[in-house]
């Protein structure tokens, strides 16, 4: 043990470097260090600039998000928001520090999953999202497969919108996506699984009901009903419209005055006279088959189809997991009226 003496000689002999690094030693051990749960509290005021909104998406209180952000700042030693009574807005600090926040939670969140990944494949927790209009009618399957082939999984699923199944993606919220691709995101791959034609949905005694060999051009005078914005199947159905000659004024397919949440409320509305849809044949057995209300057509090759694929982060340690996933899905989905596709297609 050096006597205080002793100890004021020897920082006498210090270099200015060794002097520094030696006060920031001394300092950083007087300070309490950042928790994970307050970076998470603070990159969630980062990205939605609002109190309730961040504490809501992470599942925290508002109070105690608040002190979180409080005792980070006191912890770091500089301000990161700046409150007032309308709005938060970042301090010229917090901008910087939000970036090293995101990289500091990503890198944990890599860590564990690496941990995960080494212990054992197909345990522990995997959280798969998916789209509402896959999720109804591929889930069942997933789930048997899952229950009777990987016994020790803990599945947990999450049915959104695809933005907020990649943004859950990129954040580690999410581990895996079922959804439709092609993406085009970087630092995601994806694992094509199938395609799936669409069929034409009308009201009963339309003179398209229950045809075959429909040419695409007939889309361009049908009072065509879609889901509403944020649905990436209203988007294909659009295309589908542009491929076929339809106008497109405004975002929008002319005439389209009516919207739906789901699938279920779309058919509900073609039955109900108002006009009709496309629809993804996995659906057509759920949805519209009810009561006999609506009719289904098909179109002429090649006719028009989605691709529903597996999405993971590039850089998962559990890529050789969900690459063995998919090809079992494969397998399970091929009694389907699908078209499997390979992983290289």
């Amino acid at each position: 043990m050096v006597a205080q003496g002793g100890l004021i000689s020897e920082i006498a002999t210090l270099g200015p470097v060794d002097r520094r690094w030696l006060s920031v030693t001394i300092s950083s051990g007087k300070r309490k260090q950042p928790t994970l749960a307050q970076l998470r509290a603070f990159t969630a005021v980062a990205e939605h600039l609002h109190f309730r909104d961040a504490a809501a998406a992470i599942g925290m209180s508002q109070p105690a998000l608040s002190g979180a952000v409080a005792a980070l700042e006191e912890a770091l030693g500089v301000a990161l928001v700046e409150r007032t009574t309308r709005k938060v807005l970042l301090s010229s600090a917090g901008e910087r520090l939000a970036v090293r926040a995101r990289a500091v939670l990503a890198e944990m969140g890599a860590l564990l999953e690496e941990a995960e990944a080494v212990r054992a494949p197909f345990t522990g927790v995997l959280r798969l999202g998916a789209i509402p209009t896959v999720a109804p009618y591929l889930l069942p399957t997933v789930l048997r497969l899952v229950h009777e082939r990987y016994p020790q999984l803990d599945l947990q699923v999450h049915e959104e919108q695809t933005a907020g199944l990649l943004e859950g993606l990129h954040s580690g919220r999410l581990d895996l996506l079922l959804l439709a691709v092609p993406l085009g995101v970087p630092g995601v791959s994806e694992l094509p699984l199938f395609d799936e034609d669409f069929v034409l949905v009308t009201p009963l005694g339309h003179e398209l009901g229950r045809r075959s060999g429909i040419p695409r051009e007939a889309l361009r005078e049908l009072n065509l009903l879609l889901l509403d914005e944020g649905h990436c199947l209203r988007d294909q159905a659009l295309e589908i419209c542009r491929e076929a000659g339809r106008e497109i004024r405004g975002g929008g397919a002319a005439p389209v005055t009516t919207t739906a949440a789901g699938l279920s409320t779309l058919v509900q509305l073609v039955a109900g006279g108002l006009g009709c849809t496309l629809l993804p044949r996995t659906a057509t057995r759920l949805e519209a088959t009810r009561g006999s209300k609506v009719l289904t057509s098909s179109f002429a090759g090649p006719a028009p189809s989605r691709r529903i694929a597996l999405a993971m982060r590039t850089a998962t340690a559990r890529s050789a997991e969900y690459e063995e996933l998919a090809a079992a899905l494969r397998e399970a989905m091929s009694p389907l009226p699908v078209r499997i596709t390979g992983a290289a297609d």
